[in-house]
């Protein structure tokens, strides 16, 4: 288990990671500095330079540890294999969350690292870069915004969500008006770390997600469950880094409120997601 005084190392890490490789390039790109991995996916320079630093930074507080990075994984789609490897521990990072936001000059972007040991989360770090808000959570030890503690969230009113576009237009086109009150408000930020502390905040109380990258979803699945609440797949199997893609996640600070968002969420059918290699 990693100690706390390491744990802020990491917390210190993404700071300053952030200050060198990220606000320098916001609102500031080339034309040249942003590609498209594949359509619609985004990759920029910024995204680069922040995970080579993070890997050089992580493993110098863990060392001999294998980084699973985002753009890394770009280029050998093999590495995201040690997530799932029993007895073992690794980093997975995602140098630059809501890098489409970050292009556009949207200043609603994240930065997430998480370590795995033995295919389990046992720690997760959420830095909302430009408003330099830092989430963090140990296993079996809770969840801290801004180093307070985050506790489970009691709500007396529809649950309010962060769910992806095409999901949101089924629900208000699919759920009968008494279905469609079950909820409250539904909104996305384009943007999973973003999201994860806005519900740490209580400003939302769940979010839905169908497709579930590892450093999208990892750190903040542990974070839900540490404040109290729960991470599930569709299935209603607990939410594990490893899992498919496809496997679907709906976490909240509050089991109540997962279950509630998963019931309203089975009345509808929702598009397939179209394939991604």
């Amino acid at each position: 288990m990693l100690s706390t005084g390491d744990a802020q190392r990491v917390a210190e890490l993404m700071r300053e990671t952030a200050v060198a490789e990220l606000l320098p390039r916001f609102r500031n790109l080339a034309e040249d500095d942003v590609r498209e991995k594949r359509p619609g996916d985004v990759v920029t320079v910024a995204d680069v330079a922040s995970e080579q630093r993070l890997a050089v930074g992580l493993a110098k507080i863990l060392p001999g540890v294998p980084v699973v990075g985002e753009e890394a994984v770009e280029k050998d789609p093999g590495l995201v294999d040690l997530i799932g490897r029993p007895g073992e521990r690794c980093w997975v990072v995602d140098p630059l969350d809501g890098t489409s936001n970050f292009s556009k000059g949207r200043d609603v972007f994240a930065m997430i690292v998480c370590l795995i040991e033995d295919r389990e989360t046992v720690g997760g770090w959420i830095l909302d870069v430009p408003n330099d808000r830092m989430a963090m959570a140990l296993k079996g030890q809770g969840v801290t915004l801004d180093d307070a503690p985050v506790r489970r969230q009691v709500i007396d009113r529809p649950p309010k969500g962060l769910i992806g576009f095409k999901v949101r237009k089924e629900f208000d086109r699919q759920l009968a008006p008494n279905q469609r009150r079950r909820l409250g408000s539904l909104n996305s930020l384009n943007c999973a770390g973003r999201e994860y502390i806005e519900v740490l905040t209580g400003t939302y109380d769940f979010n839905l997600y169908r497709r579930t990258k590892p450093w999208d979803h990892a750190a903040g699945a542990l974070m839900m469950r540490e404040a109290g609440g729960a991470a599930i797949r569709f299935n209603g199997e607990p939410f594990r880094p490893e899992g498919p893609i496809d496997g679907g996640i709906i976490s909240a600070a509050s089991p109540e409120t997962v279950a509630e968002a998963r019931a309203v969420f089975e009345m509808v059918e929702v598009p397939l997601l179209s394939p991604q290699r």
